[in-house]
């Protein structure tokens, strides 16, 4: 299968998927998932390191280094997953990551996802950053 055949492939179950939300409920035609991110709560820090850290896996990774790895990979990606972004973004701030690390991890990846998508996942950083500093504030 070449390129162009799996395009095809690919636009052909869009349009499919499309069509079957439009016949389920016309309003799934124009969704979009705004506001996605916020519907997962932030686990404390402790219950990340159980889950994401090295509880399991004691010479492995820890939470904060996994989520880097995880920011990384959508940011190398393009940073087209922006509740995903948000999410691991949430998280990371949790896990102890200062907004310096963060930074610094989105710049490294712009080699790879380019300047668009650095520029994209700073400003989702940005945002939530202030966003927590706010409900911290408050």
């Amino acid at each position: 299968m070449n390129m162009s055949d799996f395009a095809k492939t690919y636009a052909q179950m869009m349009e499919q998927a499309a069509t079957m939300a439009r016949a389920m409920n016309p309003a799934l035609a124009e969704f979009t998932p705004k506001g996605f991110d916020k519907l997962f709560p932030t686990m404390p820090a402790d219950w990340m390191e159980a889950v994401f850290g090295n509880a399991f896996n004691p010479d492995g990774l820890d939470a904060k280094t996994r989520l880097m790895v995880t920011l990384a990979g959508l940011v190398a990606t393009g940073a087209h997953a922006e509740p995903q972004i948000k999410i691991t973004l949430r998280h990371l701030k949790e896990a102890g990551a200062r907004e310096k690390e963060v930074a610094e991890v989105i710049y490294q990846m712009s080699m790879l996802g380019g300047l668009p998508a650095m520029n994209r996942a700073l400003e989702l950083a940005k945002g939530v950053y202030a966003e927590t500093d706010e409900e911290g504030d408050a």
